[in-house]
Formats: structure tokens, sequence, C-alpha cells
């Protein structure tokens, strides 16, 4: 009986979070429209307009040079991971340093004090980073032994990558569009609001994106363990944008601001002084984020893949299952979450020292804006 009642749990055809699912797809037929009307007027504008002209001639192609750096980038990075999954775990925590440290060296060279108030910034995160890596010293060879397991089953399943690169280069052209969009919407009623709004949309539309390929590799990797079986790439890619993109909408809303949230808490939570207020306060927001992050976590979408289970049902099962076999000291062990977290940073920053060094060149005005959006969109892919 339970070996057929999870038969059939792993064969689910429910949608799940539907009412977010629904929001997504409104939100995201609103920001065609708006693409497509920004977009017209942008070209419009640039022929009646010598300013917009400008803008095309000068920000949208740094914008869209960053997300094709940005798109070569991440199939590289995930090239190398593939092929030496071990040693990639000290190269992004010591790389990211000297690229971040050469971005934000690069920024302060600019004299903007926009420029410069950003490379602070990014040094700052450079030194943070360099003694972020020697902390985790001692965790950086079970994060290699979790990547190479990790890459040592994938490797069974050479058609992963089809996802992986149809999905970046969906980001890509998405990023572009997005670009000159922005140049319309300058015009438009609020400009400000009207580009902040674009930010957010085009945050959470990259976030679905990742995560509709981590549901997918996650589906097929956990058929092959829990049956056994050579799972379809293709069939898991298409109940991951079709029946779990509920889910993956919502869980790329929580995850993030769940995550960010936690750290900071547990940041906190270190803190030791004689202050015993402010122990008790960071304590408590510790224990907080603790009680939220049982009911929102990223582990969720591998359970959501496997069982077809809604997002807070799934982060609860996950947690639970955690629990239950002593596994949080080594959920507190894993590092792949920053791994992942840091090589946005630094793809960020190259495309920081690409596009931002390039507008300089021809273009100072527009500098801090292009290497801003840059390092956004880089992050983003």
């Amino acid at each position: 009986g339970s070996i057929g009642s999870r038969a059939a749990s792993l064969n689910r055809t429910a949608c799940t979070d539907g009412v977010t699912l629904m929001f997504f797809i409104v939100h995201l037929l609103v920001v065609l429209v708006a693409m497509s009307y920004f977009t017209m007027k942008a070209i419009q504008l640039a022929i009646r307009d010598g300013k917009h002209m400008v803008l095309l001639q000068y920000w949208v192609p740094q914008i869209s040079v960053a997300a094709f750096a940005a798109f070569v980038f991440a199939t590289v990075w995930q090239q190398c991971i593939r092929r030496w999954p071990g040693e990639m775990v000290r190269l992004i925590l010591w790389s990211g340093c000297g690229i971040n440290f050469v971005a934000g060296l690069l920024l302060i060279c600019f004299s903007i004090p926009a420029c410069a108030g950003a490379g602070f910034v990014l040094l700052f995160f450079s030194i943070c980073q360099a003694l972020y890596a020697c902390w985790v010293n001692p965790r950086i060879e079970y994060a290699m032994r979790i990547l190479r397991k990790a890459m040592e089953t994938s490797s069974k399943f050479p058609q992963l990558s089809r996802p992986c690169y149809s999905i970046l280069f969906i980001a890509l052209v998405w990023a572009c569009l997005w670009g000159l969009t922005v140049v319309g919407a300058l015009s438009f009623y609020f400009p400000p609001l009207t580009i902040i709004g674009l930010i957010l949309s085009l945050a959470w539309t990259m976030e679905v994106l990742r995560n509709i390929v981590v549901i997918t590799v996650s589906r097929v990797i956990s058929l092959f363990y829990l049956r056994g079986m050579q799972a379809s790439v293709q069939f898991s890619f298409h109940r991951a944008i079709t029946m779990t993109l509920g889910t993956a909408c919502l869980g790329s809303l929580c995850v993030p601001t769940i995550e960010a949230l936690r750290i900071i808490a547990r940041a906190l939570n270190l803190l030791e002084g004689e202050d015993e207020f402010m122990f008790s306060c960071a304590h408590c927001c510790y224990r907080v984020m603790e009680v939220i992050f049982r009911y929102g976590n990223n582990w969720a979408f591998v359970w959501v893949a496997t069982y077809g289970r809604g997002f807070v049902s799934a982060s609860r099962s996950c947690y639970e299952l955690f629990q239950r076999n002593g596994m949080e000291p080594l959920l507190d062990s894993d590092i792949t979450s920053s791994l992942c977290f840091l090589s946005g940073v630094s793809t960020g920053s190259l495309c920081v020292i690409i596009c931002g060094s390039w507008t300089f060149s021809i273009r100072r005005d527009f500098t801090v804006t292009v290497s801003l959006i840059s390092f956004f969109i880089g992050y983003l892919m």
C-alpha cells in the first residue's frame, strides 16, 4: 500500500500553486504588452528625438552585450563545473575575490561619485568574500564531495544540458528586449516607478526560469534514485513548465527573500557582546527566521519535482525529513547555495568590467546606469 501510494505521488498530474501561476501569467502578459508598447515608442521617439537616439546608440547595445557576456560566462561556468566539479569550488571562492576587486577598482577609477560608491561596495565585498573563503575552508572538502557526487549522477543524463541552455537562451533574449523596453519607459508616466516595476519583473522572471531548470534536473535525478529509471528529460522539462510552474513562481518570490533574511539573522546571532538586549533580539530574529525557513526553503524544489506538491507543503515535508534524520548539521555545513550566489556576483562584476569600461570610453554620462544594469543582468543570468 505504501509503495503504491508513493508511486502514485510520483506521477501526480495536478497543477501546484495555481493562484501564483495565474498571477505570474497575468504579470507576463502585462509585461509583454508593455514591452511591445515601450519598444515601439522607443523607436518612434528615436526617429523624432535625438536624445532617445543617443540612448539607442549608447545604452541598448551595452545592455545587450552585458546579457550576451553573461550568457557566455554562464555557459562556460556550467561546462567547467561538469568537468571539474571539485576544483571549481576553490576557484569560485577565490577567483571571485579578484574579479570583484578589479571591478570595484575600475569603478573607482572612473572618478564618478556614483560609480565610486559602487566601487567601494565591490571592494568591501571582495574583502568579505576572501574572509568568507577562509572561514569556510574546513567545509570546502565536503562541498567538493557533494558536487562530485552530483556531477557523477548527472553525467548519466547528457540531455540535461538542453533545458539548461534553452533557458539561458530565453533569458538572453528576454534581457535584450528588456533593455530596449527601459528606453521607451523613460518617456512614460512616472518613469522611476515604471523602471522599478520592470526591474522587479525581470528579477522574478529570471528567478522563475532558473527554478524551472532546478525542477527539471531534480525530477530526472530523483526518479533515477527512487526508481532506478532513466527518466525522459523532455517530459520532465514539460512537467516543470506546466504542472509545477506555479510552485516555481511562488518559490521564486519567497526563497530569495527568506534566504537573505536568514543569512542576516544567522550573522546577527553570531554577534556576542555585553548588550544583553541586542543579543536577545538577534537570537529571537534567528529563531523566527528558522520557523519561516521551515515553510519556505530552496530544498522544496526537489520535493516538488519528485512528488508534485505545493511549495509550502513541500518545504515543510522536506524540512521535517531533515529533522527526523538528524541532517540539520549537514545543511548548515553546505555551501553550495553560497557558491551559486558568489558565481552570480562574479558574473555581474565581469559584465561591469566589460560594459562599464566600454561605456566610459564612448559615453561617460551613461557609465553609472550601464554599470549597474550590467551587474544586475549578469547576476541574474
